[in-house]
C-alpha cells in the first residue's frame, strides 16, 4: 500500500490553549548509533528537509525526508530499559540523549545542514512519564531510582487497579472497548498513587511519552488528541462541533470526564483545570509554541524556532502513513475514497502489533479499543485491536531455546539474520519431508500466543500462552518448528481480531487492503 498521498487540512484546530516553559536541561552525551542512507545522494543545494523522530521500545530513530517524502538518511540509537516482573521502566533523560545522538548522526550521514531542516515531529510508545515542576524526573520505580521515571507501555503492574476501575462501569469505558487495559494510563496513575505516595506528591506533570518529547522540544504543554483519547479516556468527540470555541475551559470540560476521575480515586488530577494531565489538547501536527527552543536546538544540533508538530503514538503515526496512501493504480481520486479508507485495516508490527481500522460512524466493539474520534485520521472514528506480544514473543521463543546461540553464530558467519536462517531451515525441511506446503510442518505443534495477556478481542491481561507439541528434541530444526508455530499463532490471533471487527460492523477488507 504505497503511492500518491492525499493531503489533509493545513490548519488543524487547537482544542485548548495553555503554554508553559520547561527549565530543565540535559547535556548531550555520546552514544552508539546505527545508520542507514538512501542509495542516491541528494545535492547539497537549497532545499527543505523534514525530521521525523520515532521512539520505540528499544531504540530512538531519526529520519530525514525531502518535500516528496523521500528518505534522505536515518539513524538509530538504543535506549535503556529495566524489567522486573510485571514492572517495565525507562528514563526520559536517557531517551532524550538517544534522540540527540540519532538526529546528529542522521544529519551527518545525509549531509543535511541544520539550516535545511524546516520542521519536525515526534512519535513514541504510549508510555507514562512523570516530571516535577522543574521538568526533572520523578521515580515511578520500587527501586527509588530517579532516572526510572517512565512506566513503559507494556508494564502490567496495574492489573488490579484496572479491574477495580472497570468494575465501576463508567460511561467513558464504552469508548475503550468496554474496559480499560492495564497498559492504559489511568490504572498506572492509580497504582503510583497507592504504592508510591512520595512520588505522587512530587509529580507536576503526567505525560504520554510523545507529548513529553514535544514539550521537551518546545516548552509547550499542549497534549495530543491521539494520546489523550487513546490512553487517557479523553472524549475527543465532545469537541466535534466546537473546534472554533474560544473559551478553552468550556472545551476542556467537554473532553475530560471529571466524574470518572473522582470515581476511581484520582480527583486531584481534575485540579487546576486538569493541569497535571493536560489543560490544552490539539490535533496531531498542530504547530506548538514558538517552535524548537534554543536549548533543545543546541542539544539536537538544529536551528531554534523551527516548527514542531503535536505528536502521535508511534503505531498511529504508522497508521496515518499507510491508511492515507492509495494504490499506485488509482491515480485519480474517486468519490468512494472515504468508503475505501473504511475498508482498510493497518497492522503496525514491532514488540507488539496494533490492528487499526477507521469508520465514518462510531462502532462499539467489545474487547477492541475505541471508538476514538480523530485519534489517527481527522474526523474519522478509530477502532484499535492489538496483540501485546508479537515481536517480543518471537524473540522470547527463539532466544530461550538451547540451540539459539549456535544458530545465531551460524547466521552471523553467513551475514544473514537469525530469522533468515530459520526460514532457510524450514524450506529445506519441507523439501526433505516432501510436505505439500511449509505450514504443514507444524501439524503437531501449536502456540497460543497470549504470553503477555490477550489485548484483543478477549481483553484479558491475565491470559497465558502455551506451546503444545514439545518433545525432548533440542535441535535447530526443532527451534525452527517452534518459530514457525509461533508465527502461525500470531497470525491466527490477527485473524481472530479481523473476524471479530467484521462481525461488529467493519466491512471485511480485500486481502490487498490489509496492510503491514
Amino acid at each position: 500500500m504505497s503511492g500518491k498521498r492525499r493531503g489533509w487540512s493545513d490548519s488543524a484546530p487547537l482544542l485548548g490553549q495553555q503554554h508553559s516553559q520547561q527549565k530543565s536541561q540535559h547535556p548531550y552525551r555520546p552514544r552508539s548509533v546505527s545508520l542507514e542512507m538512501s542509495t542516491s545522494a541528494v545535492p547539497a543545494t537549497a532545499r527543505s528537509v523534514f525530521l521525523g523522530i520515532d521512539v520505540g521500545t528499544g531504540s530512538a530513530r531519526a529520519g530525514l525526508f525531502d518535500e516528496n517524502g523521500k528518505l534522505l538518511g536515518s539513524s538509530s540509537s538504543p535506549i535503556q530499559i529495566w524489567k522486573d516482573g510485571d514492572c517495565v521502566e525507562q528514563s526520559s533523560t536517557d531517551i532524550w540523549h538517544a534522540i540527540s545522538a540519532a538526529v546528529k548522526a542522521a544529519c551527518s550521514l545525509a549531509e543535511v545542514s541544520k539550516e535545511e531542516v524546516k520542521g519536525m515531529g515526534f512519535a513514541a510508545t504510549c508510555s507514562l512519564v512523570a516530571v516535577d515542576a522543574e521538568g526533572s524526573p520523578v521515580t515511578v520505580s520500587w527501586s527509588g531510582d530517579s532516572r526510572r521515571n517512565i512506566i513503559v507501555w507494556m508494564d502490567h503492574r496495574a492489573v488490579e487497579q484496572a479491574e477495580r476501575i472497570n468494575s465501576r462501569n463508567s460511561t467513558v469505558l464504552q469508548y475503550c472497548g468496554g474496559a480499560l487495559s492495564p497498559e492504559m494510563q489511568p490504572p498506572k496513575l492509580l497504582w503510583v498513587k497507592e504504592n508510591l505516595p512520595d512520588s505522587w506528591s512530587m509529580v507536576f506533570r503526567w505525560m504520554d511519552l510523545s507529548d513529553w518529547l514535544s514539550y521537551r522540544a518546545t516548552g509547550d504543554d499542549t497534549r495530543s488528541l491521539c494520546t489523550t483519547v487513546c490512553k487517557w479516556t479523553y472524549l475527543g468527540h465532545a469537541h466535534m462541533h466546537q473546534n472554533n470555541e474560544k473559551d478553552s475551559r468550556d472545551m476542556e470540560a467537554c473532553g475530560w470526564d471529571d466524574d470518572f476521575w473522582e470515581e476511581i480515586g484520582l480527583s486531584d488530577l481534575v485540579d487546576g483545570h486538569h493541569a497535571k494531565i493536560g489543560r490544552s489538547v490539539a490535533f496531531p501536527g498542530h504547530p506548538l509554541g514558538s517552535g524548537l527552543t534554543s536549548t533543545a536546538a543546541k542539544e539536537l544540533g538544529l536551528v531554534a524556532g523551527i516548527p514542531v508538530g503535536t505528536s502521535l503514538i508511534d503505531a498511529h503515526a504508522g497508521g496515518v502513513g499507510v491508511m492515507e496512501s492509495v494504490p499506485l493504480s488509482d491515480s485519480e481520486p474517486k468519490e468512494s475514497d472515504k468508503e475505501a479508507l473504511c475498508r482498510r485495516m493497518v497492522l503496525v508490527c514491532g514488540t507488539s502489533t496494533c490492528h487499526m481500522a477507521i469508520s465514518q460512524n462510531k462502532l462499539f466493539i467489545p474487547g477492541v479499543w475505541g471508538p476514538y474520534w480523530s485519534a489517527m485520521v481527522p474526523e474519522y472514528w478509530l477502532t484499535e485491536g492489538g496483540q501485546s506480544a508479537t515481536g517480543a514473543l518471537l524473540d522470547y521463543i527463539v532466544e530461550n531455546h538451547v540451540a539459539s546461540p549456535h544458530l545465531a553464530n551460524r547466521a552471523a558467519s553467513q551475514r544473514i539474520s537469525l530469522f533468515e536462517l530459520l526460514n532457510k531451515i524450514l524450506e529445506t525441511m519441507m523439501l526433505d519431508l516432501k510436505c505439500p506446503f511449509l505450514a504443514s510442518l507444524t501439524e503437531d505443534m501449536h502456540v497460543l500466543p497470549d504470553f503477555h495477556g490477550n489485548r484483543s478481542p478477549i481483553a484479558d491481561p491475565k491470559a497465558k500462552g502455551m506451546l503444545c507439541g514439545l518433545t525432548l528434541d533440542t535441535s535447530e530444526k526443532q527451534l525452527a518448528l517452534q518459530y514457525l508455530a509461533t508465527v502461525q499463532g500470531i497470525a491466527y490471533g490477527t485473524r481472530h481480531i479481523v473476524e471479530h471487527c467484521n462481525a461488529h460492523g467493519h466491512e471485511s477488507p480485500p486481502h490487498s487492503e490489509v496492510s503491514l
